[in-house]
């Protein structure tokens, strides 16, 4: 399997450099650029050409690619020239931010899904059964952006339970207790309104899955030879309605990483997907593509990472 998973690394490597090429160019035809916001009536048109120049904006676009390539192998995205920073620390001060609200999310999400899949399937037909289906038809009707706006509407402004922006409260000191848990309260309504929306799929894939698993032949002989139906459940049925869910688990994952650019715009969270909306907006090229770029390196991961989790799942599987 190493080997396997050594070479799918290696071909990431022609499919990220055709994606850079791709997204480099896209960027480089969008109207303006990040010193067209700097331009007022006042303004010295011969002061933002000697910018774009410094900045290498007027060389080939070719020319523009290379540079880019080379400082990128040596670590070097760019400078955010929004911000005035080195785009690798701009990055940096959001990435942890959507780590830990991805990794809140999922934990909520299963701990949400799994059970509720586990009994639809189970009770298939039964009002239990009835109402999480129903329930999967109403997540799956509501618009995300509307969903989040209702959801911090009531517990953010009218009850007041959660913040209504930002990942930690000014003043909070970093390292101490109080600023974990202040993290985490902040991060509490987002992570709980994306899990809601997202436990859609698992939800059903797992009900599907304990239904289909039921009529199978190996499970009317378990049960024809008298075994409990407890093991039946945990040896036979669950253990295969589990795999659809497991083959999207890596996605799942790393799409998480990648930052929700709806949720974070709608509760003022200062991640990934908040940073990528900025940067569209600001123009600001070398956020943008590296931003892309990464977003399509967690896509490439995610799919070796489905593979993987689904060939330990079941060992019968087997990645290639």
């Amino acid at each position: 399997m190493w080997k396997t998973i050594l070479k799918r690394f290696l071909v990431m490597i022609p499919q990220l450099f055709l994606l850079s090429v791709i997204v480099f160019t896209l960027a480089k035809f969008m109207p303006g650029d990040p010193f067209t916001g700097l331009i007022k009536p006042d303004t010295d048109p011969a002061a933002i050409e000697r910018l774009r120049e410094e900045a290498g904006l007027n060389d080939p676009i070719h020319i523009q690619y290379i540079n880019w390539v080379k400082n990128a192998i040596q670590g070097d995205l760019g400078k955010s020239y929004t911000q005035n920073l080195p785009v690798t620390r701009v990055i940096g001060e959001r990435v942890g931010n959507t780590f830990y609200l991805s990794l809140l999310t999922v934990v909520i999400m299963y701990a949400i899904a799994i059970p509720l899949g586990i009994i639809a399937g189970k009770r298939q037909g039964s009002l239990a059964d009835k109402a999480i289906t129903t329930y999967n038809f109403i997540a799956l009707a509501i618009p995300g952006f509307v969903f989040y706006l209702i959801i911090l509407l009531i517990f953010g402004y009218r009850l007041g339970w959660f913040p209504t922006g930002g990942s930690v409260s000014t003043g909070t000191d970093p390292g101490t207790i109080a600023y974990f848990f202040d993290k985490l309260y902040h991060m509490i309504l987002p992570a709980l309104a994306t899990a809601v929306l997202s436990t859609i799929s698992t939800i059903q894939y797992l009900r599907s899955g304990i239904i289909d698993a039921k009529n199978q032949d190996y499970v009317r002989t378990a049960i024809s030879k008298g075994v409990p139906m407890k093991k039946v459940y945990s040896k036979h049925i669950l253990r295969n309605s589990i795999l659809p869910i497991a083959a999207f688990f890596g996605f799942q994952i790393t799409g998480l990483l990648g930052g929700n650019i709806m949720v974070e715009s709608v509760f003022a969270y200062p991640g990934m997907g908040q940073l990528f909306m900025n940067s569209v907006t600001s123009r600001d090229y070398a956020v943008l593509t590296s931003l892309i770029l990464l977003y399509g390196l967690l896509s490439l991961i995610g799919s070796l990472l489905s593979d993987i989790i689904l060939s330990i799942v079941d060992p019968r599987i087997r990645i290639e």
